[in-house]
């Protein structure tokens, strides 16, 4: 059933200039972009000390931009901009363009080189030509090292002149010549769309000579000003009575003496009862390009009559039966039942968010038409298509060909095929990781950014600002832990300093602050914990920090990356520390993590994250391809492990004896499996165990059940399978998935 809303006879709709800023307009690049602005490639800068706001823009690139389309003359433009880089004169070229038609460009104003000032935002007011509709801010030269930071750019309106001036508005919001105004009427009934006629000049009069209307017959004149004095205003009275239900265009010319805007045109958009026309066709020919583990392309085919827009739901794992709702406006992040919102509006491609390794992600895509509360989705036989990440698309055939783990010079070799490198500025892991990765789409057309030592969900609008969102960039390798840590100190950034493997996302005051310089460990006396992150002492009395269950694995193969990666380099040796400092006097176990290793193995967030930091840094995190690598690593000495064990840490790592109700009292991995899991207790009472599938069928009966134990499970089918474990009277379940 169509969800049907109540009209207001005299109800209307505002019109939205999208395409052109009605002047004044102003942004400082915080939130969403004012109409009329669009920008190319750029980012923000989150905090900046000499900003005149937070956050800035940044451009990063040659050839990036903003650009603001105006809706009539400009008056001065202002705006600030910086330098940015390590230290040195600025170098490279930043222009400020001006152009009639948006296509020809002319320089307005230009920046070379040191003519940016490196210390401190410095503003500037260009004047801009009459004639000129488009400005735009274009980094024309960008030298490695240097960026440009923008911020607080305004335009004001021309200054009035004597000479007369057409302007039209509907209510208080004006409607550019070009651009479209919005009305409806129940069936049959005439509701007059009033419009304000402006005369901004100073001095001459607005002469109308006539106001006619082409296309749609229910759109009629109703009355209009001949003449309008200066300074002045008033009203044109378009009539519109729609026949029957649905959608209803035309257009209304303005014949006036304005000098340039004669015509004056508004498009009518009109809506006879409660929605706009159904659209009458669906897109066609969904395909998949580019499918990586972490992102692909998806395009189709325009409906044939094209419809105002399409709306793409996207779902995990099952095929959609969700149908959006008439009269709702959903933006990308919404939920439609459980389906997701991945885009909404008249492009015939979209880029999904929030994609991983070898999953199967399924899509609908629904033709609409009409806007705000009027909007009418074409609801059956909606354009379908599936697609399945591959589980690892980056790593060649013969990356790691020639590596031997039986090598005595393994450790070597290892080291170096991930080094040298592609080194990311660590400045640019907001616009690489966090913006293309990292982040998910949310409710209300946000976005989701998530800690990943505590699993908080921290909510935001575009743009991401560390400052606002209180996150920050940890090393999982803490910075003083690196031999080059006095060299980093300094202004000069190191490779090791911006490794991706190696940073993560965390909550500032709540994670990163606490985690400090510590090293990883099991907490057996909290002193400090946020949702699943808490810092406190361990089995020996050390403080140790020990983040959530899902990233426990994922910080142990950065610690080993990092090892291994820049041990060696420049005479340094990278083995994890045995003393930190005299406030730690203690250092990292490596034994912690390799059993973090095992338990936590890597999902698919992981291994398409490597996927990702491998399209920029052009390397990988070999522990995450090869989860037995670590096992013939002394990372205390970098050292060559011959013959080891597999897992290479099963040992229980010591703490407090839980009985089998509590949370940590049992341990499986890796779950999901092969079909082979290690289950450790860590209590010391009884314990039986039986094994069913997901029929309640049993497969296996054990009366002791050892601390240490395996299970086999390689001759059974792929699925869902249950671990029951009984002590006296506890029971507990634990679920175990096949792959």
């Amino acid at each position: 059933m169509k969800k049907i809303f109540t009209l207001a006879a005299a109800l209307f709709i505002a019109v939205t200039a999208f395409g052109q800023a009605v002047l004044p307009t102003f942004w400082s690049f915080n939130g969403t972009a004012p109409n009329g602005w669009t920008t190319s490639g750029t980012t923000t800068y989150s905090t900046s000390p000499s900003a005149l706001s937070s956050p800035s823009c940044k451009l990063s690139g040659t050839g990036q931009y903003v650009q603001i389309a105006t809706s009539d003359a400009m008056g001065p433009v202002t705006y600030a901009i910086k330098g940015n880089t390590t230290a040195g004169p600025f170098t490279g070229t930043f222009t400020v363009q001006e152009s009639v038609n948006g296509t020809t460009w002319t320089t307005l104003h230009n920046f070379v080189d040191a003519a940016i000032d490196i210390n401190q935002y410095v503003n500037f007011s260009d004047n801009p030509n009459s004639a000129s509709r488009y400005i735009r801010f274009f980094f024309t030269n960008k030298v490695s090292g240097w960026n440009i930071g923008l911020d607080s750019v305004g335009i004001a309106i021309a200054p009035p002149s004597p000479a007369q001036e057409i302007n039209v508005k509907q209510g208080t919001t004006a409607i550019p010549s070009g651009l479209t105004a919005y009305h409806a009427s129940p069936i049959g009934t005439n509701t007059p769309l009033t419009l304000t006629v402006e005369n901004l000049g100073l001095t001459n009069t607005l002469n109308i000579s006539g106001a006619t209307i082409t296309g749609s017959t229910a759109f009629t004149v109703s009355s209009f000003p001949a003449t309008v004095a200066a300074t002045s205003s008033a009203s044109l009275v378009v009539n519109f009575t729609p026949p029957t239900a649905g959608t209803f265009n035309s257009i209304l010319s303005i014949a006036n003496n304005d000098a340039n805007e004669n015509p004056y045109i508004i498009n009518l958009y009109g809506v006879g009862g409660s929605l706009a026309s159904e659209p009458t066709a669906q897109g066609t020919a969904l395909n998949f390009t580019g499918v990586k583990s972490y992102r692909f392309n998806a395009a189709f085919a325009a409906a044939s009559p094209a419809p105002e827009g399409y709306l793409v739901l996207m779902k995990q794992g099952s095929a959609i039966t969700d149908v959006p709702t008439d009269g709702v406006i959903y933006t990308r992040g919404d939920n439609v039942g459980a389906s997701k919102v991945v885009y909404a509006g008249t492009a015939t491609s979209f880029v999904p968010k929030g994609i991983y390794a070898g999953l199967t992600y399924n899509f609908a895509v629904y033709a609409y038409n009409g806007p705000g509360t009027f909007r009418n989705y074409l609801q059956t036989a909606p354009l379908i298509g599936n697609v399945t990440t591959s589980a690892v698309t980056m790593i060649t055939p013969t990356y790691y060909t020639g590596l031997s783990s039986t090598s005595p010079t393994f450790v070597t070799d290892l080291h170096n095929k991930i080094n040298p490198h592609t080194s990311i500025y660590y400045s640019n892991f907001e616009e690489t990781n966090i913006a293309l990765f990292h982040h998910r789409d949310t409710t209300n057309d946000q976005r989701v950014a998530t800690c990943n030592y505590t699993g908080e969900a921290i909510v935001y609008s575009d743009p991401f600002d560390w400052t606002a969102t209180g996150m920050s960039r940890e090393h999982s390798f803490c910075q003083s832990w690196m031999p080059t840590y006095s060299i980093l100190q300094s202004p000069t950034e190191l490779p090791e300093y911006d490794d991706q493997h190696a940073l993560f996302p965390v909550d500032q005051n709540n994670a990163n602050v606490h985690r400090s310089n510590y090293p990883l460990g099991k907490v057996i006396t909290p002193t400090f914990s946020f949702m699943e992150g808490k810092v406190g002492l361990d089995s020996v009395g050390h403080t140790v920090y020990e983040p959530r269950d899902e990233q426990k694995g994922n910080s142990a193969r950065a610690i080993f990356y990092m090892c291994v990666c820049y041990n060696g380099v420049s005479g340094n040796n990278w083995r994890l520390p045995s003393y930190i400092s005299s406030v730690i006097p203690y250092g990292q176990d490596q034994e912690i993590l390799k059993k973090w290793h095992y338990m936590d193995p890597p999902d698919a967030w992981e291994k398409a994250s490597n996927d990702f930091i491998d399209s920029l840094q052009h390397n990988r995190n070999p522990f995450i391809d090869s989860t037995d690598w670590v096992c013939y690593i002394d990372f205390t000495t970098m050292t060559k492990i011959t013959n080891p064990s597999f897992p290479c840490n099963t040992a229980p790592i010591g703490q407090f004896v839980p009985t089998l109700s509590d949370d940590n009292s049992v341990q499986v991995y890796p779950n999901p499996g092969n079909g082979r899991y290690t289950v450790e207790l860590t209590t010391n009472a009884t314990v039986s165990a039986r094994i069913t599938n997901i029929l309640g069928k049993e497969l296996s009966v054990m009366p002791v059940f050892n601390a240490a134990q395996g299970i086999d499970l390689s001759a059974q089918p792929a699925g869902i399978y249950f671990l029951e474990l009984r002590s006296g009277t506890e029971v507990k379940v634990i679920k175990l998935v096949k792959e």
